[in-house]
Order: C-alpha cells, then structure tokens, then sequence
C-alpha cells in the first residue's frame, strides 16, 4: 500500500497531540525555573487544541485507517475527549501542589503528555501490536513519573516496583499475543474474531492465549491477586502522579480491555468470562477488607481503586447492557477519582503532606467548602445515591441481574456496604474529629473553581445520569 493512500484524518488528534508535545518539550528547554508557568500554559493549550482536533474529525461512523491497526469510532472518541479533560483538570490542580515540593517541571507535562498518546493509541488500537505499542508508551512513562521526586526513597521503591511488575505483565501480554497468532495466523481483533467464529483457529492454543492475556489486563486494572503494585505506587509517588495514575489512564485500561476481549477475542468470552468473575470476586473482597485497616488515605484510596475496578469486571460479564454500564462507571471513577486526590493536593503545603486520614481532622473548621467537596467524593465512591457513584453500580449491578447473575449481584450489593465504611469514616474524620492543627487552608483559585465544578458533576451527573449513559451507548452502537 501506498503511503498516499492513508487516510490521516481519523489520527489527527494524536498527530496534533504529538506536535504539541515537541513544541512543550522544546520551549521547556528555554525556561528558567522562575518561568515555569510558561510551560504549564502550553500544556493546557495542547490539551485544548486536541480536544477541539477530536471534535472537529468526529463522525458518527467506525473508521479504519492504517490498514485495520487504527480504529476511530464512539468509543475511542468518548474515552479520548474524558481524558483530554481530566488530564486538563488535574494539570489546574496539581500547579500549586507541584510547586510547594518542587517537582514543578516540565518533565511531569511532557511525560503527562507522552503518557496521553500512549493512551489515545490504545483506545483506537485495531491490532495487537497496536495496543501494545500504546500500553508500552503510558507504562514506560508512568515508571519515569512516578519517581519524578528524585529525594524521596520511597518513590524511587515504587517506581521500581512498578516497572518489574509492569515488566513481567508485559511479557506474558506478548506471550499470550504470541499465541493468539499461531492460532489464528493474525493479529488484527477483526481477523482473529472472523477466524475463530469460522472454526479456523487452533481452540485449545487460543485459550491458552486468553489465560496470558486476562492475566496481563487484570495487572493494568490492579485486580487482585495482580494488585499488589497499586497500594505502594499510591503511597509513595507524588500526590499530583497518584492522581494521574489512579484516574486518567484507568479509562483507557477498561477500552483495552474491551478492544481485546470483545472485539478480538468475543468467540472465547465464555473462557474469559469466568476468568474476570474470579478476578472480580476477589478484588472486591481484599480491598474492601484491606481498605477498612488503611490509615493513610492514598493506599485508602488504592484499594478502593482495586475495588471499583471490580465492579467494572463484572460488568464484562452482563453482555452490551453491562459494556455500557462498565464504560459510564470508569467515567464515573475518573471524575471520583479527580476529586478526592484534588483535595488531598489543594490541602498540602511546603510544610505538610495530607496523605493520612487524621490530616483531615476538622477540616470542616479550617475549611467547610474544601470538606464539603470531599464529602461529595467520598459519598459518591460509596455508592451513596443521588451522585454518580450510586448509579455506576446501579447500572453494573442491573446487568448483572439481566443476565441471570443473582449471586454476583448480591456480593456486590454486600461488598458495597461493607466499602461505605471506610469512606464515611474519612467524612467523620472531616466533620466530628478536632482540628490537629488551626493552619488556615490554602486556595489556589484556578483549581478551586475547576475542583468545584468536578465535584458538581458528581451530582448533576448523578441526578441525570440518562445524559452520560446516552454518551456510552451511542459510543458502543457502532463498536460491538
């Protein structure tokens, strides 16, 4: 093939997003410290300049470019306009958090960024190789920033962590991608799912296959027993990297795994299907019992993490009712997700690091709108109706039933209770505990009215989630 012939317009975003990034990259070479901002601003124009790329190019059409390898249609359009908000949002956030620890480089926005086209490549990946060049891109990139506080040790040990165990994940993805191709003698999803469904492909080496790569999904989304990276990757990286890590890129982790179990590999989902409900099962368990024990508020929220990325596991299982429900619950997490870490940022100075649960204590005194806020985040990720928790595993919980899951759907119901501990508790913490110390709060403006509307969006989402789950079915009619 020609390469006249490709057709571009479907991939612009990430060729505009790409361009934006040399062009950060290279004006962050000639800015002092004192100028940083400049590279912030840039930044923030990147993100816009995509997010206005993405909905210039939208169609409501599937489009395929690049010889099958790239796929733009709804659902990789949705997931991508999420992220380039939320990566948006938390840009406004972590500014003052940044630089009150000095890591207000410009090493965390170009490897934001670079993580950004590492995760659009994913969500339009039409091809094994596809998804893994974009999978390689946001993990080798997430390792760098996790250790961006070049003084602490413990995000040296993190990141560490993270990149032998990523590392191990990624060889049994290839493994398992190695398989799937001496079965079906292809790697493009639409290929190896014709090839299966017309009996052509090697069933037992197949399911083999399958096994490795569940295996490696199931560590990107930090499902038990492939979780344990998540707890230390919270604690130890910096806040505003904790924050990043535990929301934007989730998102992208979820439509990998549907581009891969669904869309490529659909003729073994009774295989894989029994596979996520174990992994399910398990990380709702282990988190909600380990996060009931957590004094320290980020590996609180790591295991909360796991086990929302439970409920999206289930939510595999319940067919198209349930990848709808999956999609609008890793919305919801992402802009949970926003919120609560937002606050833990706006509440940290030169002096103090909120990361325990006691940092909160009376900060419904020093500070009624900052817990007010938290208090929205935290009912949410409880599942505390009418915000947007509440109806995420409403909606997962409602396919389950669908499709005949009663067990499931009472473990979840019971699991469900049993988190809304640990996160009202951090509400007590707020409102009835003393104040440990009276240091007034700080207040960034810019992340106080951005934090303010992500909360708000909790609710009126929440109120009205029909709007948000319109989004997800149009996003999966010309998908499945």
């Amino acid at each position: 093939m020609n390469w006249t012939d490709l057709n571009l317009i479907p991939a612009m975003p990430e060729i505009v997003l790409a361009s934006a990034l040399f062009i950060v990259l290279l004006a962050d070479l000639w800015v002092k410290d004192e100028n940083r901002f400049i590279t912030h601003i840039l930044s923030l124009l990147s993100l816009a300049a995509v997010a206005v790329t993405q909905w210039l190019v939208w169609t409501p059409d599937s489009v395929y470019t690049f010889g099958g390898m790239y796929i733009a249609d709804g659902m990789s359009r949705l997931s991508k306009m999420v992220m380039y908000a939320g990566l948006f949002a938390l840009f406004v956030y972590s500014k003052p958090y940044n630089q009150a620890r000095n890591i207000f480089k410009g090493e965390f926005y170009t490897l934001s960024l670079f993580a950004l086209i590492g995760m659009s490549v994913m969500v339009s990946a039409g091809h094994f190789l596809t998804a893994y060049i974009g999978l390689e891109l946001l993990s080798l990139s997430l390792y760098a920033m996790i250790a961006l506080r070049r003084d602490s040790a413990k995000a040296a040990e993190a990141a560490l962590k993270y990149f032998v165990l990523g590392a191990l994940a990624s060889g049994l993805l290839l493994y398992g991608i190695s398989m799937v191709y001496g079965a079906t003698g292809s790697l493009e999803f639409a290929t190896v799912l014709a090839t299966a469904y017309d009996g052509q492909a090697q069933e037992w080496l197949l399911k083999l296959g399958v096994v490795f790569i569940v295996v490696a999904v199931a560590f990107k989304l930090g499902a038990v027993p492939f979780h344990m990276w998540v707890p230390d990757v919270y604690q130890g990286a910096p806040t505003s990297v904790a924050a990043f890590v535990g929301s934007v890129p989730k998102i992208a982790a979820v439509v990998f795994a549907f581009r891969i179990l669904v869309t490529g590999l659909g003729t073994v989902q009774h295989d894989w299907t029994q596979m996520l409900a174990i992994l399910a099962v398990a990380s709702l368990l282990v988190s909600n019992l380990a996060a009931i024990m957590q004094t320290n508020i980020k590996r609180m929220f790591a295991y909360s993490t796991i086990s929302h990325m439970g409920f999206i596991l289930l939510a595999f299982m319940a067919g198209a009712l349930g990848f709808t429900a999956g999609l609008y619950y890793a919305i919801a997490y992402v802009v949970m997700g926003l919120v609560g870490f937002g606050v833990l940022m706006l509440l940290s100075n030169e002096a103090v690091e909120c990361e325990e649960v006691n940092d909160l204590a009376g900060l419904n005194q020093r500070n009624a709108w900052y817990a007010f806020l938290m208090l929205l985040a935290m009912f949410s990720m409880a599942g505390i109706p009418p915000l947007m928790g509440f109806y995420a595993k409403f909606a997962v919980i409602k396919a389950l039933l669908s499709q005949g899951y009663i067990w499931l759907s009472v473990f979840a119901v019971v699991m469900s209770l049993i988190g809304a501990f640990y996160y009202l508790r951090v509400v007590k913490v707020m409102y009835f505990d003393p104040a440990a110390n009276e240091q007034p709060v700080g207040s960034n403006a810019a992340a106080k009215v951005f934090l303010s509307v992500n909360a708000a969006l909790l609710l009126v989402w929440g109120v009205m989630p029909q709007s948000v789950m319109d989004w997800c079915l149009k996003a999966l009619e010309n998908t499945l």
